[in-house]
C-alpha cells in the first residue's frame, strides 16, 4: 500500500489576521505550491527526515544559511504531532484502529517563511493521508480544528484557522470565525466560492529570507487578550472588509475589491511593526497600479491587477528585487477554465 496525499499553499486575499481573533477572512488556494507526505506499510513505524530536517552541514556558513532558511525545526516535528494528535481525535472518538505500522515522509516546494502556510499544508497532507490509512472519515469543516490542534496544542504556534479551512476545502472560501460558533462547535461558518468571482489576481513572494509565523504574531496576541482598543478595533474592521469583498464577489463586482485589499493592509500597517523591505514589496506593487497587501505574515503579497500589461509591469518590477511573481493556480488544471 502507497498513499501519496497533497495540501496546498494559500493566498489570504482579505480578513487576515483577523481569523484568529473571531474575525473573518477570504483566502484561495495556489495549486503550484504543496506539501506532500508519502505513506506506506512497514515492520515498524517511522518517519523519515529530509533535506529540511538533517543536522550534517559542510560548514558553519551552510549551518547559518539552513537556520535563516528553515529555522531550527522541520517537518519531523510536525509529522510525529500529527500523529500523535489523529490517535488522540480516534480514541476519543472511539474510532478503532488497525494495528499495522507505516513509514511516513514528506516533501514540499512552498517557499519557506513567506506567509504562504507551508507548515500546515505538510500537516493536512498528513492528516489526509492516516485518514486514507486507517479508514477513518472526518468531515471538511471539522479536519481544520484537528490542524490547528497540533500546532497550537502540540507545538505551542501561535496561528489561526484560516490556512487549514482553505487547505481543507480548497478553492476560494468567505471564512465567518465569530465567537459563538467557535466556542460551541469548535469551528467557523465556512462559505465556498465561485473562483470565476475573482478578478484577475496576482501572488509574488521574496526569494530573501522572512521571518516566521511564529515570531510575527505574538506581541498582537497579548494586546489583544488584554483588549488594547486599536487591536480589537482593528480585528472588527478587518472582519468588516472580509465581509465587504465576499458580497461583492458574490454580486459579481470582484473588479472592484482592489481598494479594500489595499485597506487590510494599511489598517495593518498603522498597527503592526513592519520591516522595510515588506513595506517596499507592497509600495513597488502600487506603484505599477495594482492592488496590494500580505498573503499572510509578510514575506509574500497578493493583490488585483487590470490586464497582461500590468501584470508584466508588476513582473518587471518586482523581479530586480528578488522576488517571484505569478498568476496563482486556484483549480485543477481539469477545471480550470
Amino acid at each position: 500500500m502507497l498513499i501519496t496525499t497533497k495540501a496546498y499553499a494559500r493566498a489570504g486575499l482579505v480578513g487576515n489576521p483577523s481569523d484568529g481573533y473571531f474575525g473573518k477572512t477570504i483566502s484561495f488556494i495556489i495549486r503550484d505550491y504543496w506539501a506532500e507526505v508519502t505513506l506506506f506499510e512497514s515492520p515498524e513505524l517511522t518517519i523519515q527526515p529530509t533535506e529540511r530536517d538533517h543536522s550534517v552541514f559542510s560548514g558553519i556558513d551552510a549551518l547559518a544559511r539552513d537556520v535563516r532558511q528553515f529555522g531550527y525545526y522541520g517537518g519531523i516535528r510536525l509529522l510525529k504531532a500529527s500523529v500523535k494528535r489523529f490517535h488522540d481525535y480516534c480514541i476519543r472518538e472511539k474510532i478503532p484502529l488497525h494495528g499495522r505500522n507505516f513509514t511516513l515522509r514528506y516533501a514540499s516546494n512552498v517557499p519557506p517563511q513567506v506567509g504562504m502556510a507551508g507548515s500546515s499544508a505538510i500537516i493536512t497532507a498528513c492528516w489526509r493521508a492516516l485518514m486514507q490509512f486507517y479508514q477513518v472519515e472526518i468531515p471538511a469543516y471539522l479536519l481544520p480544528s484537528l490542524v490547528l490542534s497540533v500546532e497550537n496544542d502540540e507545538l505551542g504556534i501561535p496561528a489561526g484557522l484560516q490556512d487549514r479551512v482553505i487547505q481543507s476545502f480548497e478553492g476560494v472560501v468567505f471564512m465567518d470565525f465569530n465567537r459563538a460558533s467557535i466556542e460551541k462547535r469548535g469551528y467557523g461558518i465556512y462559505e465556498e466560492l465561485d473562483p470565476a468571482s475573482l478578478p484577475n489576481v496576482y501572488v509574488a513572494y521574496t526569494t530573501r529570507l522572512s521571518e516566521g509565523t511564529e515570531v510575527f504574531h505574538n506581541d498582537i496576541r497579548g494586546r489583544w487578550k488584554r483588549g488594547e482598543r486599536d487591536v480589537v478595533s482593528a480585528m472588527y474592521q478587518w472582519a468588516n472588509l472580509a465581509q465587504r469583498v465576499r458580497d461583492m464577489l458574490v454580486a459579481g463586482q470582484g473588479e472592484q475589491i482592489g481598494p479594500l485589499l489595499n485597506e487590510n493592509f494599511d489598517l495593518r500597517r498603522r498597527l503592526y511593526q513592519i520591516s522595510p523591505g515588506n513595506i517596499e514589496m507592497v509600495e513597488a506593487a502600487r506603484a505599477c497600479g495594482a492592488s496590494a497587501k500580505f498573503t499572510g505574515s509578510g514575506g509574500a503579497i497578493v493583490g488585483t491587477y487590470t490586464d497582461d500589461a500590468m501584470f508584466n509591469q508588476l513582473k518587471a518590477t518586482m523581479e530586480p528585487l528578488q522576488m517571484i511573481v505569478l498568476k496563482p493556480q486556484i483549480l485543477p488544471i481539469a477545471n480550470a477554465s
